[in-house]
């Protein structure tokens, strides 16, 4: 009996690390991107935007921050569809394999150091599951967001819909090669696998971008890592466009080309099926951004080494949470910068772009850190 209660308090540390990350967390994220989107593309094209919806029944618009809300509630109350000619259980299991990957993988990603509690001895680590293959626990999860648009565009006995299936599979093909390539010397530099060793050496050494640390008020970098950053930057450029094309974002949304495929995989669906890919794309990109910040961009760390991890003290560790999210927030507006700016690709460039130029570069990138990293070995 003493064992299992003892298993039974172990539960109560990830479970609130689940709830307050995924649903209270990464699921407004997710609303609330989709809101960002519709406002800064309004900005971009010199428009108004989503503006009246807010406090119901009365005349306070709140800027509009209420039309999350208002969507999801139309998704609800929209008339579940299934046309008579789909194949139904794939149909039906296509949005669920699309939008569960996208939260499994934020099971590995460090939105912070530690947190110190008040009257609690041990801190909180702030990471679900501090897995030490957490890359390739990242990427496994990852790759099975296909499988969903696939099934959709299969299930769905349209042709439209398997257009866009067959495209995203290819696609993903392509860019997953050029993706895990570019992870490569971010691994051979740091030695680890683990997402969280990774921030922290971050920490202590500088980001991999910008590899500063002060001595006071004395800025301190290596020879080393002047150097490394020519490769880390090459890997920055392939990983963020391979994203680009992994969550099917313009400008490499093929599978889902509104000008030639009506809506790709999911032309046939509607109500909460079509919310779950939407919030299935949107989820991704979150997802995204953070493994982006991460690798590159020191993760939940500051500048120059400041703070700490949080270990001893509540307020570094509120401050780590929020540097993280700040962060990926600016990825995300940076996600929908480039898919109001950028035409979309032809499909021919979009296969060219992934085995032609991003395997070789990568390829010749992992070299020259390979290369470097010799020069200054040790020993």
């Amino acid at each position: 009996m003493l064992e299992f209660f003892s298993q039974l308090t172990g539960l109560i540390e990830p479970t609130i690390k689940i709830v307050g990350l995924v649903f209270l967390v990464i699921l407004p994220m997710v609303a609330y991107s989709v809101y960002a989107e519709r406002r800064f593309s309004a900005i971009l094209q010199d428009r108004v935007g989503p503006n009246r919806v807010g406090i119901p029944f009365t005349k306070v618009s709140l800027a509009g921050l209420g039309q999350p809300m208002a969507d999801g509630l139309k998704f609800i109350l929209k008339e579940d569809f299934t046309p008579d000619h789909v194949r139904k259980v794939y149909y039906w299991l296509a949005p669920a394999l699309t939008m569960v990957p996208a939260l499994l993988t934020c099971a590995v990603l460090p939105f912070g150091g530690y947190l110190k509690l008040p009257f609690v001895d041990d801190p909180f680590k702030l990471v679900i599951a501090d897995l030490d293959v957490g890359i390739l626990f990242v990427f496994a999860i990852a790759s099975l967001g296909v499988y969903g648009i696939v099934l959709a565009g299969w299930a769905s006995n349209s042709k439209y819909p398997f257009l866009g299936g067959v495209r995203s599979s290819s696609q993903m093909i392509s860019y997953e090669i050029s993706l895990g390539l570019s992870v490569i010397p971010i691994l051979m530099i740091y030695g680890d696998l683990n997402l969280s060793n990774i921030v922290q050496q971050q920490h202590e050494q500088g980001w991999a971008l910008l590899p500063i640390t002060l001595d006071g008020f004395k800025p301190v970098v290596s020879m080393r890592d002047l150097l490394l950053l020519i490769p880390l930057f090459i890997s920055f450029i392939i990983f963020v466009t391979s994203l680009f094309a992994e969550t099917n974002r313009l400008p490499f949304d093929l599978p889902e080309c509104e000008t030639e495929l009506v809506a790709g995989y999911h032309t046939e669906y509607s109500s909460m099926k079509f919310a779950l890919f939407f919030l299935g794309e949107y989820a991704a990109m979150i997802i995204g951004s953070g493994f982006a910040v991460t690798l590159f961009l020191g993760g939940w760390s500051l500048p120059f080494g400041w703070g700490t991890n949080g270990e001893d003290s509540l307020f570094w560790g509120l401050v780590n949470v929020g540097t993280f999210f700040t962060k990926v927030i600016a990825f995300i507006l940076f996600f929908i910068w480039v898919r109001w700016s950028i035409p979309r690709f032809r499909y021919d460039q979009l296969m060219r772009l992934g085995w032609v130029f991003f395997f070789e570069i990568a390829l010749v990138n992992i070299l020259l850190t390979a290369a470097i990293l010799m020069l200054f070995r040790q020993g």
